[in-house]
């Protein structure tokens, strides 16, 4: 059975609320390792969209050449300058580092902006081997290398979120896209529970499983939302709500949905083509007062 994401199901599974004297450490730390010389938007995309829906705390890790400029652009965060690549990418030699920077954390985002798949690759292999029970949001590229090291996702089995696009999970399994389009819900229920994550696989209609074999699937939103850098919005929702203390299941859900309303709500004032996937995050604390 495969249910559907709406506003009276996800009433009665609510996302964590701070008590009235709580401050930011209550809403968790957030930590987003993501970011090259060419996509430093990536980062910035996926960090805001985390404070939108409320996390309390926000850190990148980044390449050292970007680290400055993130700073400026994200005056809500700490931007830490990590060893990188020729080519621009963080260095698989940073994952210790990494691992402790996290410790402090909540929940993590690895992916956005992450450009060069053979490094990111190696830096996720080596901090899946770093990290210990904590929530995990895998993007983009850090999704590669993951049918590689199904050892390393044991340990984490329940904990970590990948997030697809069908392009993106047929790269992941080898396979063909159209493979991916023909039955989404079947790939997407396959993936998680042989790998033991959830998956959000994006699409006009998205589909998320959980390694149990419980799947939703959500038509929400529009074709706007296929834009450029919507995808880190996506993830850094999902990352936020968790550090918020969501499981990965309800922040992937919730995440979706936020998704899809503040795309209609866009498509109403702007248009249904042409707002910026910058606008996206913008629109989620409003329907956050409304639904919680």
């Amino acid at each position: 059975m495969i249910r559907t994401v709406t506003r009276e199901a996800l009433a009665r599974m609510p996302i964590p609320s701070p008590s009235g004297e709580g401050g930011k450490e209550e809403r968790g730390r957030v930590l987003v390792v993501a970011g090259s010389r060419e996509l430093i938007g990536a980062a910035i995309l996926a960090g805001t969209a985390v404070l939108r829906v409320g996390a309390g705390k926000l850190q990148y890790n980044v390449p050292a050449s970007i680290a400055f400029h993130l700073g400026a652009a994200m005056p809500e965060a700490r931007s830490v300058a990590m060893p990188e690549t020729p080519s621009g990418a963080i260095a698989a030699g940073a994952a210790e580092t990494i691992a402790g920077n996290a410790g402090k954390c909540s929940a993590v985002l690895i992916g956005p902006g992450l450009l060069d798949e053979e490094a990111t690759g190696e830096l996720v292999a080596a901090l899946l081997r770093r990290l210990e029970a904590l929530p995990l949001v895998l993007d983009a590229a850090a999704m590669m290398g993951l049918k590689r090291h199904r050892e390393l996702l044991a340990r984490h089995a329940g904990r970590i979120v990948v997030t697809p696009h069908a392009g993106e999970m047929a790269g992941m399994l080898g396979r063909d896209k159209a493979e991916i389009e023909a039955d989404p819900a079947a790939v997407a229920r396959e993936v998680a529970q042989e790998y033991g994550t959830v998956v959000v696989l994006k699409g006009a209609c998205s589909y998320i499983a959980g390694p149990g074999g419980e799947a939703w699937s959500c038509g929400h939103g529009n074709v706007g939302l296929g834009t450029s850098g919507s995808g880190d919005t996506l993830a850094g929702f999902i990352t936020g709500l968790m550090a918020r203390g969501a499981d990965p299941v309800r922040a992937a859900l919730w995440g979706v949905y936020l998704h899809g309303e503040a795309g209609n709500r866009l498509a109403r004032s702007r248009g249904l083509l042409g707002y910026l996937a910058r606008e996206i995050p913008d629109e989620v604390p409003a329907i956050l007062a409304e639904m919680c």
